[in-house]
């Protein structure tokens, strides 16, 4: 509605609601979102996992400097702890507040900023975690002979065959076709290969010649 003493349109609570499936019904959403005065409501249904949910674009794209988004509760808008922060930090960003109205979360206040700034400390502390426990596991794996990542699809025989279609003047994609692999997959293998090659090279010409071993004609 028209401010008439600015002549603007004023600041608005702005609501989005989702449900999971097609026979879930929205309405406890909807009028909680009412009752908290929200005079806008864009709807989904559809799974939190997606990203390119039409109701959740529809309702970022409406909200303006000084509006706030409001929700129902914070999984109905983020898939995830670190997909709820980028999009509330996104959120803050253009000026825009954020609610939720059961977890009582108000970014427009200084309690709701402070707790939203430990949801990002958490989601930090998450995946610092995360990439520790990797390492460690990859340095155990390592320690027992074995190495992380995914298991080589391109060996034996099948490298051999792609290496001698690739000699004969077949492309590595073409040979990756006719031997119903991964062309990137194909592309590692032989290029792992080479330099296993050329390493064994390496290392013979920079041995020391044991001229103890070698027998004379005399």
């Amino acid at each position: 509605m028209p401010d008439r003493k600015t002549d603007k349109l004023l600041l608005a609570q702005v609501g989005y609601a989702r449900v999971s499936t097609l026979d879930q019904d929205p309405a406890l959403q909807l009028d909680a979102l009412a009752a908290a005065g929200c005079v806008k409501v864009f709807e989904d249904r559809a799974s939190g996992a997606k990203t390119d949910r039409a109701g959740l674009l529809a309702a970022l794209a409406c909200v303006r400097e000084g509006d706030v988004l409001v929700v129902w509760k914070l999984d109905r808008l983020g898939r995830s702890l670190p997909h709820l922060i980028e999009t509330v930090t996104a959120l803050e960003k253009q000026g825009v507040g954020f609610r939720s109205i059961t977890e009582a979360i108000d970014t427009t206040t200084p309690g709701g900023r402070l707790v939203f700034h430990l949801f990002g400390a958490l989601g930090q502390f998450e995946r610092d975690l995360i990439q520790e426990r990797t390492r460690a596991g990859l340095v155990a794996a390592a320690a027992r002979g074995r190495k992380g990542g995914r298991k080589a699809v391109v060996v034996g025989d099948k490298l051999q065959r792609a290496r001698t279609m690739v000699a004969k003047g077949l492309t590595v994609r073409e040979a990756a076709i006719r031997l119903k692999v991964g062309k990137t997959a194909l592309y590692e293998a032989l290029r792992n290969q080479d330099v296993k090659q050329r390493a064994k090279l390496s290392r013979f010409w920079s041995a020391p010649l044991r001229v103890d071993r070698i027998k004379l004609p005399f």
